[in-house]
């Protein structure tokens, strides 16, 4: 077990688990920016084609950028408050039921997009990734929540260069994109748009990752942490204890 990497052990528990039921929601989540939609493909590809998975990403439950707006809620975009909590529980009940409506969102143009929604039917495996969860012990009962939930970790320092390099590859991006909302920034400089990046790091996903997501990694089923070359380690797993 000790030769495997942090990705083989990870699928070889959710194997484990699933064998000894039909179906089994995972909660993935961590910082912006630590990489959890890369991991999230990573795990589909490596279950396929047995028993394979699905892959939802939890922006699709943000609330549209018009409420968010008219609520001045913009700058906290990401944070509990900003998410459909209800639409992501009532997907939940769905997916278990065997059918759900699932939204989606543009990173684009950093917003909602109704005509990406799709209808799901439930997989062996549904990978839920994001944010937006609901810590242990808040209203959300059992069955509207992930059936386990797994945390990418990594340090702080790591994740901010990777937040910055997103950033970036965004606004270059946006230079042939007027669609989209990182063209708003094209009329900086690179200096001016990344000390703008790291600002928005600082005053915004910095206070939510500590604040708000960071506190679920000590209620976490599995905790992964990522290395600086991206290299995965599970350094805890609840559910060997189960």
């Amino acid at each position: 077990m000790q030769d495997m990497t942090g990705l083989d052990q990870l699928v070889s528990r959710l194997r484990a688990i699933l064998a000894e039921r039909d179906y089994l929601i995972v909660g993935l989540t961590g910082s912006v920016a630590v990489g959890k939609s890369t991991l999230a493909r990573a795990l589909g590809e490596a279950l396929l084609p047995d028993p394979g998975a699905e892959i939802v990403g939890t922006d699709g439950f943000l609330l549209p950028n018009a409420i968010l707006e008219k609520r001045e809620l913009m700058m906290r975009k990401g944070f509990p408050e900003t998410y459909d909590r209800e639409a992501m529980a009532a997907a939940i009940r769905s997916i278990r039921l065997g059918q759900a409506r699932i939204p989606a969102y543009d990173h684009e143009t950093y917003d909602v997009n109704p005509a990406g929604a799709r209808t799901l039917s439930r997989p062996d495996i549904l990978i839920l990734e994001g944010l937006g969860f609901e810590p242990p012990g808040g209203p959300v009962k059992k069955t509207d929540r992930p059936d386990i939930l797994v945390y990418l970790d990594a340090d702080q320092r790591d994740i901010e260069t990777w937040f910055l390099a997103r950033f970036m590859r965004f606004w270059n991006a946006a230079e042939h994109d007027p669609t989209s909302f990182y063209a708003q920034f094209r009329n900086m400089t690179v200096p001016q748009a990344e000390a703008f990046a790291m600002s928005v790091w600082r005053k915004i996903n910095l206070p939510n990752l500590t604040q708000h997501i960071e506190p679920l990694r000590e209620h976490a089923d599995i905790v992964l942490k990522k290395d600086a070359r991206h290299q995965l380690t599970v350094v805890s797993d609840r559910t060997l204890q189960a």
